[in-house]
């Protein structure tokens, strides 16, 4: 495992929290929700485009999803970017999530533009997001939390971006 994926899989396990599955301890949905605007706001301005969003999701751990529309981008794919309510966590992905087995295999089928990707990270880390890769998140979850298990199997996906 890379030292970066282990740094991730411990922020996971730092923030999770058996008592809280929808929201941390301390949730500031206003600070969320202006965050998550200035990201929208950024990604209009970055991609010259109007970006659709959907905010404040109930009964998820995800806040909301930001998409660049696929005209946009260079191969014509859209970017789906999914905010956590928990640590600013973020996800990046091409079309949707699952569509892809993550960001590196979009741009291996030629459907994800590595300067598209460089730019969403980019806006992502200067608001102070933390960036998980999708194949991380689609890894077995690990923590105390009681999750829905889909499938038989619970990810850590389920625990920070899913529905409850």
């Amino acid at each position: 495992m890379k030292d970066h994926e282990a740094t991730l899989l411990a922020l996971l396990a730092e923030l999770d929290d058996p008592e809280r599955l929808e929201r941390p301890r301390g949730y500031d949905r206003v600070a969320t929700g202006a965050l998550f605007g200035d990201l929208v706001t950024r990604l209009d301005r970055d991609f010259t485009t109007s970006c659709a969003s959907e905010r404040d999701t109930q009964d998820s751990s995800e806040y909301g999803r930001v998409t660049v529309p696929a005209d946009a981008t260079v191969c014509g794919t859209r970017i789906v970017v999914c905010v956590s309510k928990f640590g600013s966590l973020a996800l990046i992905c091409s079309d949707n999530p699952g569509a892809f087995l993550g960001t590196a295999d979009a741009q291996a089928e030629g459907e994800l533009d590595a300067a598209d990707l460089a730019k969403v990270h980019r806006a992502l880390i200067d608001l102070g997001y933390v960036v998980v890769p999708e194949e991380l998140l689609e890894s077995q979850y690990a923590g105390p939390s009681p999750l829905f298990r889909r499938s038989g199997r619970s990810t850590w996906w389920d625990r920070f971006f899913g529905f409850f």
